[in-house]
């Protein structure tokens, strides 16, 4: 978030807290992306606050609800309070339970075996979700905007849409089952907990193949996870890649040191299409 709305946003989930009997005399800033999360004390709750217009809160407490209930390694809702999202001064607040960070980093294989049971239990649950293919078809569209992508060079450009284009069709041929998933179960979406991992943010939920959710881990996962169709996982991390890539030409990108792992990135595609 822009810094005032950050400090709005902080103030809003302070008061809501301490609306719902949590006493929120600090907050202490743990991310910030296009929503805020907070750390609030001495209560020791975690709020999530996002603006109103751009939140999908009850959608994120319902599926954590469901996917809690099926035993899966998820962060759990604040059970002090009604799970639900609280609007306020054009902020919406969810709360959750805060877990202290565990002494060891999560391992590929404690990773994998995680996300192996979380893709287990969302596979009982009847969730709609769009599928991976919006987001590719939104980086197309931001490609095809120059005004929104204003710095990319010509050769660039061109090789995104190109890459975007070819690697969906051949993930699509591959016929791969598709499923309910997290849809970017990145290492910052990831808690080490003395509970083992913890999955934790589910505005980009989304329907895939299993590969499409290893992309977003470190490559280590992949090989602990179980029938793990490995050409495939390399097609989808080149796809997430080229998603990303785009995302860090946005004009209106927030993310710190953005361009820097843009120009990276773009290294990268280029040497995966032979273009060094």
């Amino acid at each position: 978030m822009h810094a005032s709305e950050g400090v709005r946003a902080a103030a809003v989930a302070r008061s809501v807290a301490a609306s719902l009997g949590l006493p929120a005399d600090e907050a202490a800033v743990l991310h910030d992306s296009n929503k805020l999360t907070l750390r609030l004390l001495p209560a020791d709750t975690l709020a999530r606050v996002a603006p109103a217009d751009d939140q999908v809160a009850e959608f994120e407490v319902g599926l954590a609800r469901q996917l809690t209930e099926a035993g899966c390694p998820v962060g759990a809702l604040d059970p002090r309070v009604e799970p639900r999202g609280y609007e306020r001064d054009g902020f919406v607040v969810t709360l959750w339970r805060y877990y202290a960070p565990a002494a060891d980093e999560v391992t590929p294989a404690a990773f994998a075996g995680a996300l192996a049971r979380l893709h287990a239990g969302m596979r009982e649950l009847d969730v709609p979700a769009p599928r991976y293919t919006e987001r590719v078809e939104r980086a197309l569209r931001f490609l095809a905007d120059h005004a929104r992508t204003p710095g990319l060079a010509p050769a660039d450009r061109a090789l995104l849409q190109e890459t975007l284009r070819s690697t969906a069709e051949w993930i699509a041929a591959r016929g791969a089952p598709e499923q309910l998933l997290h849809g970017e179960p990145h290492p910052g979406n990831v808690l080490a907990t003395a509970q083992g991992p913890l999955f934790i943010d589910w505005e980009t939920c989304c329907r895939g193949p299993a590969e499409f959710d290893l992309a977003h881990a470190p490559e280590e996962v992949g090989s602990h996870y179980p029938g793990v169709d490995a050409e495939l996982l390399r097609h989808c991390r080149l796809l997430v890649l080229a998603v990303v890539t785009v995302w860090r030409w946005d004009r209106e990108d927030l993310f710190p040191d953005g361009r820097r792992m843009g120009e990276e990135w773009l290294a990268r595609i280029r040497a995966a299409a032979g273009r060094e």
